[in-house]
């Protein structure tokens, strides 16, 4: 029965829009009973990606009211379910595994789950970055951004922090993980944020800390002044997390980095960057300190973009000396909107892989 339902786990997740690829090794079945019990598996496969009480799952599946309330609780403590407290109603939905459990793991995470992932993450990436919608969007440096070039609210970071009430700041578990197979990252390490519309929503958390608004602007400067990239959801209604990501070790820019997935397939950008050779000093500094996918390189004296490889963050421009280098919106032919929130991109992602995920919505 046991290794029944983590079978059923495993196809259930791959069902979910995000996906969950088989391997040949079993490495991902490996992670599964790493972070579910049997019991577990099996409550996570009657959840859906739509919020619900305890009542309402128990009317819908005819699970015993009593102690189920707790038990998803416990569950989303472990960071299996995706849990919010209002005011003493509980709601519970799933999470696909990126981005979602994985990242749900960060308080529970050893060195036996790193190297398990770091197995598995070549394989994962490989099905995940196949296909669109991609699941990050880069928010570039707002100040970066000419005055002359149109600006939607899902391009500047001031418009997530300022239309959010709550605000949290955690551990980069990709820099943790990477800490952890003797790989440490020199850049912040708590930088990555969460934001919510609603007071007071993350007072329990014990996955971060939470910070006021002005703290949550501070940090995201920091962020860039450490040469880290803003990524966020990928759709333009409900964002709730800004990632701040670095080359060496961001799961999601290392399909760019180690896979060689184009970046246009990787993360979602409306902006690239470009160096006029006239101005261009060849110090190097955008090449060899700031870009966090290649996207440089050096020719004839002078640095140019690779337009493939960027993603359009503008870290490359705020620490160039000779002013070379601007941030330029993508031609409108070019220029694909994001999916309106995150059930549109849950639907349009499932829709280009081919899988039907509607007894989970």
């Amino acid at each position: 029965m046991s290794e029944a339902i983590y079978t059923q786990l495993a196809k259930v997740l791959d069902t979910l829009p995000n996906g969950f690829p088989p391997s040949e090794s079993g490495v991902e079945m490996k992670l599964l009973k790493k972070i579910f019990t049997p019991d577990e598996a099996e409550m996570f496969c009657k959840m859906r990606l739509a919020f619900e009480t305890a009542e309402q799952v128990s009317q819908r599946t005819g699970l015993a009211l009593p102690g189920l309330e707790e038990k998803l609780i416990h569950m989303a403590e472990k960071g299996q379910l995706m849990s919010v407290d209002f005011g003493g109603i509980w709601l519970f939905k799933m999470l696909p595994w990126v981005f979602g459990i994985f990242e749900f793991q960060l308080k529970r995470l050893d060195r036996e789950f790193a190297e398990l992932n770091e197995e598995y993450g070549p394989i994962y990436g490989q099905q995940f970055f196949s296909t669109t919608p991609q699941m990050m969007y880069t928010l570039p440096i707002e100040e970066q951004i000419m005055s002359n070039q149109e600006s939607l609210p899902y391009d500047r970071v001031s418009a997530l922090v300022e239309q959010s009430q709550s605000f949290m700041v955690q551990e980069c578990i990709c820099k943790k993980e990477q800490g952890l197979l003797d790989n440490p990252c020199t850049k912040p390490l708590e930088i990555c944020m969460a934001f919510a519309p609603i007071p007071g929503i993350f007072k329990d958390s014990e996955v971060g800390r939470v910070i006021t608004k002005e703290e949550a602007k501070s940090l995201l400067k920091k962020a860039e002044e450490a040469g880290l990239v803003h990524l966020t959801n990928n759709f333009q209604n409900g964002r709730f997390f800004i990632c701040n990501c670095c080359g060496c070790c961001c799961g999601v820019l290392q399909g760019i980095n180690k896979m060689g997935i184009p970046a246009s397939t990787v993360i979602h950008s409306h902006y690239y960057a470009v160096i006029d050779p006239d101005l261009c000093s060849a110090c190097g500094v955008c090449a060899d300190e700031r870009c966090q996918v290649k996207a440089i390189e050096e020719e004839a004296d002078v640095y140019s973009v690779v337009p493939e490889r960027c993603i359009g963050c503008g870290l490359c421009i705020s620490t160039c000396p000779s002013e070379a280098i601007a941030l330029v919106r993508k031609p409108e032919a070019e220029i694909v909107a994001p999916p309106a929130d995150e059930t549109a991109w849950f639907d349009e992602r499932a829709k280009n892989r081919g899988v039907d995920y509607s007894q989970f919505k």
